[in-house]
């Protein structure tokens, strides 16, 4: 019989808690987001995360641990070869990626790919570099709106990003563009994580605006994953956030896409308030996106506190069969080098108000305890192939 009837998985996306033992090989050296934004943030405020062990797992400068936390709280190392978003939800649902997703940061796109996407879509391309995306709007927009090219950049991860003025360039102008990059890149020498719409409004440097509209396009997971366990077993799979996108789709029951993380988590409070059996997955991504990748621990400690007020009004709102687990997908330090994502094991936090026990858990070898323990919970086959141990017998 399961033990739980609903199970929450909210991602932190990129709050790591220090570096692995191999993250030197990935460039990143001493690492540690969590605890990186706690020495350079004047305040971190966060006694929602505090109570379920979060400052247990790396010191922090504002935050004591607790003696007795309500839940369990551990540790999670990678066993995927990468650091990217992909990567990391897909091996929490099964998946090791044994090899990593291309970058572009250094030079762009090749000049094949560029030359392909352009005789295709019929768009002359501008920017092929790695920038900011609001940064390459007020440098490329007005020539965009002016002349129809069509601007394309990356980033630190592994993703081909096309902009598009929802007025001139056009929605669905700008999705066709971007279904064709995806099916480009599908090819091994310039295969990435996601190809990105990413619409904006405005018609001058400085007024440009990045609209909701944005669109992910994913490669889809190279085998089934723990969510296709769970929805061929009739259980409900609600992905909230970017969850759909990472996925492709697969294994999703139910979609709702977030403005924000703080919507994100509003969206969570009004799921833990209505009924469903099985998995609620959800991704809040602007720790990475607008605070990690800009290096701004001031507003990514910021955001944590949101983070927490929200989580403050969704503990209350758990029931007895309820499991709420807290984790992130990798690393994004703001006070490292560079932009890009840094390798670190992140956390694994779980409460039930069932729970009769608390402490520390072994630190885990993968992210795939998370598939694993879910798909124990609901009493469905971990999908041939995959990787992963359940540890829902630890959590008493």
């Amino acid at each position: 019989m399961e033990r739980f009837k609903r199970i929450f998985v909210v991602v932190m996306d990129s709050l790591g808690v220090g570096a692995m033992d191999d993250s030197s090989e990935f460039g990143d050296t001493g690492v540690n987001t969590l605890g990186h934004i706690s020495q350079a943030a004047d305040s971190l405020n966060m006694p929602n995360l505090r109570k379920m062990g979060m400052a247990n797992l790396t010191p922090l400068k504002q935050v004591e641990p607790v003696e007795e936390a309500i839940g369990y709280y551990g540790k999670m190392r990678e066993k995927s070869k990468g650091k990217d978003t992909m990567t990391g939800h897909w091996e929490m649902m099964g998946l090791e990626v044994k090899k990593p997703f291309k970058t572009f940061t250094e030079n762009g796109f090749p000049p094949e790919l560029i030359a392909e996407l352009e005789k295709r879509t019929g768009h002359k391309v501008i920017g092929n570099k790695s920038a900011s995306g609001t940064a390459i709007l007020d440098e490329l927009g007005e020539e965009e709106i002016a002349t129809g090219n069509m601007i394309v950049y990356t980033s630190a991860d592994s993703v081909l990003q096309i902009c598009g003025n929802e007025e001139t360039f056009g929605l669905e102008e700008l999705y066709r563009c971007c279904e064709i990059a995806r099916e480009i890149t599908m090819k091994d020498e310039w295969r990435v994580g996601r190809v990105i719409a990413r619409p904006y409004t405005g018609k001058k440097k400085g007024q440009f605006t990045r609209t909701s509209n944005r669109h992910d396009y994913a490669l889809k997971p190279f085998g089934r994953t723990v969510l296709n366990a769970l929805k061929d077993a009739g259980l409900d799979v609600i992905s909230v956030g970017k969850i759909k996108d990472i996925f492709d789709g697969e294994g999703i029951t139910e979609a709702l896409k977030s403005k924000s993380s703080v919507h994100g988590m509003e969206q969570t409070i009004g799921l833990a308030e209505r009924e469903f059996h099985g998995l609620c997955f959800v991704n809040l991504v602007d720790f990475d996106a607008l605070w990690g990748h800009r290096r701004n621990p001031q507003g990514y400690a910021a955001e944590i506190e949101r983070f927490d007020e929200k989580l403050g009004r969704l503990l209350p709102l758990l029931r007895e069969d309820d499991l709420l687990i807290i984790t992130a997908d990798h690393g994004n330090d703001p006070t490292y080098t560079g932009t890009d994502h840094t390798r670190e094991k992140v956390p694994f936090l779980a409460y039930s108000p069932s729970m009769k026990g608390n402490g520390r858990l072994p630190e885990a070898d993968t992210f795939a305890v998370i598939g694993a323990t879910v798909a124990d919970n609901f009493k469905v086959d971990m999908p041939e192939g995959t990787i992963g141990a359940s540890v829902l017998d630890k959590l008493k």
